[in-house]
């Protein structure tokens, strides 16, 4: 993060932060803000895909059931580092700094938790936090170093020594799993609370699902009698990509001879390839939901305290996650991309007092926007810094307001690293999507240095809603074309990513 930025953005925030005046418990809500890694909405049961039979998320779809669910909320970024940093501070990743998994954001910058503290909530986060610097903003915290421990995780803690010394292991037998090490953790301090005439706002951050699915043991055979629906574009991409250019990601199957998920699933690789693809997706789709499964156990466990202690509807409860995940979609694995199983973030919500059971939104609305809304919801004013937007009015079921986005933009700047992904920026609105590979590593730290070359895709999401169906080119959407493209570079002015600084990717587009 450059320095401007820090000196630009603290003392507004200062400004708001002496205003927020706290107010009693009674008048706030409490907030439970509970967030999983790489789960994709395609894998909750409340969002009806074809893994919902499987009934993977009985508490997840409670939520759902007796609040809202989202259907058109998307990340900015597709990646951990950078979506956890456009939760924390309503900003993209080009305005934040935070762009790649390299990039962190200290105490200062941890704008949401600097704000609900100063409004007179007690602060908390727990699990995976991800972003490098102390979360020195919170009252509380007791959370993994970097990307942390499936099992028997250590934990660094507020407490008397110094960040990042300030470490403990959880206690219990030696493959005790994080998700429920992290649920111990909150549970603990939920029941020890010590200022219970404040409303809390706890962050509980899971590391699961993310790769590589290490489950509970207690879940080992989970799934094993059961064949798990397979997407059909694992078997047939028809025109999805980049039309008459190599296809890029890893992949489920051999296609990607550097990583496949045969690979990490430790499929014979003489095999022939169908049958490989096949035992790799179903191997990979156990794994992933079996970690499922342990997060929405202990969602369970989370969802029993409140009840026991009479805070379950004066708690405003969230699930979501970070990003989404390709579970086989295209033959992909991982996440990164702007398609929308990547895209795409589960969003659900729980407030009775407000929300209405078995609401239901197609609101366009990302990442960006979780923090002012949650700060509304705390009755806290948005600072000018944040670029997101409440929906508060949405959940409570009133119109959506007329100069509401009707598109969002999104970019992802690690280009080639990991999963062989080309840097690429795009807008998605309800009808279309308009994705521009640039190819080019810029400056962004952890990329590769060797371009791809230039490639855009246009999909008719009305027609094709899985993608299958790159109409970039086609006579029939030129003029839809030209539109998108203006609306794209109008949006990016509009956010600030203008690319100015960059003329080797300005030449890419002509």
């Amino acid at each position: 993060m450059s320095k401007q930025v820090s000196v630009t953005v603290v003392p507004a925030i200062l400004v708001v932060l002496s205003a927020a005046l706290p107010t009693t418990a009674a008048d706030r809500p409490n907030i439970l803000f509970i967030m999983s890694d790489d789960h994709a909405a395609h894998a909750i049961g409340a969002y009806g895909s074809r893994l919902a039979k499987l009934d993977p998320t009985p508490n997840i779809d409670r939520l759902a059931r007796e609040g809202a669910r989202l259907t058109n909320v998307f990340c900015t970024n597709s990646i951990c580092v950078p979506s956890r940093a456009t939760i924390m501070t309503g900003q993209y990743s080009h305005t934040n700094g935070v762009r790649t998994l390299n990039g962190g954001l200290p105490a200062e910058r941890q704008t949401l938790a600097l704000l609900m503290k100063a409004a007179g909530y007690e602060t908390a986060i727990v699990g995976k936090w991800h972003l490098k610097y102390e979360p020195g903003a919170f009252d509380y915290y007791c959370v993994f170093p970097g990307q942390g421990s499936y099992f028997n995780p250590i934990f660094r803690v507020r407490g008397p020594e110094a960040w990042p010394n300030n470490t403990w292991r959880t206690s219990g037998y030696n493959s005790k799993h994080s998700s429920d090490a992290i649920t111990d953790v909150s549970l603990k301090w939920l029941k020890g609370r010590k200022q219970k005439d404040k409303p809390f706002f706890l962050m509980h951050h899971f590391k699961a699902p993310h790769d590589n699915f290490e489950n509970a043991e207690r879940y080992d055979w989970l799934y094993d009698d059961v064949d798990i629906p397979e997407p059909d574009s694992l078997w047939d991409r028809a025109n999805h990509g980049p039309a008459g250019k190599p296809l890029y990601g890893t992949s489920v199957g051999p296609r990607n001879k550097r990583r496949n998920m045969g690979h990490h699933m430790f499929v014979d690789p003489e095999l022939p390839a169908e049958r490989y693809t096949r035992i790799a997706y179903q191997r990979y789709l156990r794994k992933f939901l079996r970690c499922v499964k342990g997060v929405d156990d202990n969602i369970g466990r989370l969802l029993e305290h409140l009840e026991k202690s009479d805070q379950l509807d004066n708690t405003l409860i969230v699930y979501t996650a970070d990003q989404g995940f390709m579970l086989g979609e295209h033959d992909y694995i991982d996440k990164r991309w702007m398609y929308d199983e990547s895209l795409r973030m589960p969003f659900v919500v729980r407030y009775p007092k407000w929300i209405r059971s078995g609401t239901v939104s197609n609101a366009i609305i990302n990442n960006a926007d979780f923090a002012p809304t949650l700060l509304a919801a705390a009755d806290i004013e948005t600072p000018k810094e944040m670029q997101g937007r409440s929906f508060l009015t949405i959940l409570q079921g009133k119109p959506v307001p007329d100069d509401w986005p009707t598109s969002t933009y999104y970019r992802y700047w690690m280009h080639m690293a990991h999963h062989d992904n080309p840097a690429h920026y795009g807008i998605r609105t309800h009808d279309h999507k308009l994705i521009f590979f640039y190819g080019l590593p810029l400056d962004a730290r952890g990329a590769v240095k060797e371009p791809t070359p230039p490639h855009w895709e246009l999909y008719d999401l009305r027609k094709d809603p899985h993608e299958m169906n790159n109409v970039y080119g086609d006579p029939a959407y030129a003029d839809i074309m030209t539109l998108l493209k203006t609306r794209l570079f109008e949006l990016k002015k509009r956010v600030g990513d203008t690319d100015d600084q960059y003329p080797e990717l300005l030449l890419r587009l002509n």
